[in-house]
């Protein structure tokens, strides 16, 4: 008998690493993304990219304007994206975001009759988002079975962190012992049209020290490079 996941796919480098893990346990994976007014679109082609390489059942944009309600720097182009690092919970936050993503992979995955969610989110080298703590993906999976008919009806369904303990570097010597290929991948903020990365926001940064601490060379396409 197959088994259903939803993963939620960004385009970026964690959600890249987790459906190919979802796909190494044996699921038949149907890929999620979001176009909720982020500043560039070059991470969802980078989505479909990844989603269309790991050869997934079904991949699916649903489209919704956070930026109608503003907050974030990845949402409202009136306020800039920090260009040094920065402490507490920065301006990239966006307000609600995986509450909003996991909620519609919920209502997918009981649709298609689906038991498990992939989600990317990292608890240690992380820009202090409070959506990315174990606590918080508890707290959501304990009310999605909850809420559901699926759960109701004895349906149990899993949220499935991998990355959340894991540092950058040790994401990036999983995902390629799996087959990853990162050159596709787009992480950073503010990349360009063509996915070219600034190398300087927050994401960027933390990208680029997960692949000097794995120890190989960094694949991002830079704007600034020859």
């Amino acid at each position: 008998m197959t088994k259903k996941a939803v993963i939620l796919v960004s385009g970026g480098l964690d959600s890249s690493t987790v459906l190919a893990m979802a796909k190494q346990q044996g699921f038949d994976c149907y890929t999620l993304s979001f176009d909720y007014g982020q500043r560039h679109r070059s991470e969802l082609f980078a989505a479909a990219k990844v989603s269309e390489a790991m050869q997934v059942e079904a991949h699916k944009v649903v489209s919704l304007d956070l930026g109608t309600i503003g907050g974030s720097a990845l949402t409202d182009t009136n306020i800039d994206v920090p260009e040094y690092e920065t402490t507490g919970i920065p301006v990239t936050y966006v307000p609600a975001r995986n509450t909003v993503f996991l909620s519609i992979a919920l209502g997918w995955a009981e649709v298609l009759g689906a038991n498990d969610i992939f989600v990317g989110v990292n608890a240690v080298d992380y820009s202090g988002y409070p959506d990315c703590r174990p606590d918080y993906i508890n707290a959501f999976e304990q009310m999605a079975n909850l809420a559901t008919k699926a759960g109701v009806e004895g349906n149990k369904l899993t949220v499935h962190a991998p990355l959340i303990d894991m540092t950058k570097g040790q994401i990036i010597q999983a995902g390629l012992k799996i087959g990853v290929d990162y050159t596709v991948t787009v992480s950073c903020y503010q990349a360009d049209e063509e996915g070219a990365a600034c190398g300087v926001c927050d994401s960027c940064r933390l990208r680029k020290q997960g692949f000097i601490d794995a120890g190989l060379k960094d694949p991002t396409r830079y704007k600034n490079s020859a």
